[in-house]
């Protein structure tokens, strides 16, 4: 970690400090719902790259530049540039320590922020998000373990990225750079460093199959204006 960031991340730990012991001299820590979040991850030299979903190459060799790809641009889905850093306190609700393995996005947290107020969600709205509150309880709840996101780059790089992820396998497709797809399996390589795209493997075969239809069959759903590019 570089001067700059860590002196980032001391900004952030000790105005959070300081916004909690607000709180605590207001009187109103115990009633008050704390959340830490962002919008994206970071990636610093994690495969190679820096920075997020934009990000650039830093460690490695880099490729070639394309027509839509500028020498050094490096796109991506990693995992370190989707998840994102997230901690919820309230006193007497959510218990310390709790830690909830289920993925949950950033639109679940207003259909959560609204339970959490005890507000009944608006008639009419097109709500696409989950209450998280009862996985914040620690309550058994049904809870789907994989999520498709879509990533679409108009500036230094053009892509059009989809992606879907299941708790083993992770595909994403580059509808407009043939050759950029990818493919990983999350068991044997958390880390994303095997892009197993061309594998014999019959597992793998079957997963990028699977997953490439669920790709499709949700880009019809969002009548994502890709297909069109693409002829479907």
């Amino acid at each position: 970690m570089t001067r700059e960031y860590l002196g980032s991340v001391k900004g952030v730990d000790r105005n959070l400090g300081r916004l909690l012991a607000e709180l605590r001299e207001l009187g109103i820590e115990g009633k008050t719902v704390v959340i830490y979040s962002s919008d994206h991850g970071y990636n610093m030299g994690h495969n190679g790259i820096w920075h997020k979903g934009n990000g650039h190459w830093v460690l490695n060799r880099n490729p070639p530049a394309t027509a839509n790809i500028p020498a050094g641009q490096r796109p991506n889905l990693y995992d370190n540039s989707i998840l994102v850093p997230t901690a919820v306190r309230w006193p007497g609700v959510i218990r310390p320590g709790t830690v909830v393995d289920q993925p949950v996005a950033n639109i679940d947290w207003f259909p959560t922020l609204l339970a959490m107020a005890g507000v009944e969600m608006p008639a009419g709205i097109t709500m696409r998000g989950r209450n998280a509150l009862p996985l914040l309880r620690g309550e058994p709840v049904s809870w789907p373990m994989d999520f498709y996101c879509e990533y679409s780059t108009h500036h230094q790089s053009h892509t059009h990225m989809r992606m879907w992820r299941t708790e083993r396998w992770k595909l994403l497709r580059d509808f407009l750079n043939p050759g950029r797809d990818e493919f990983y399996d999350l068991l044997e390589d958390p880390a994303e460093s095997r892009n197993l795209i061309h594998s014999a493997r019959p597992d793998v075969r079957e997963a990028v199959r699977a997953l490439n239809a669920r790709i499709l069959a949700r880009m019809g759903e969002l009548k994502d204006p890709v297909l069109k590019l693409l002829g479907l």
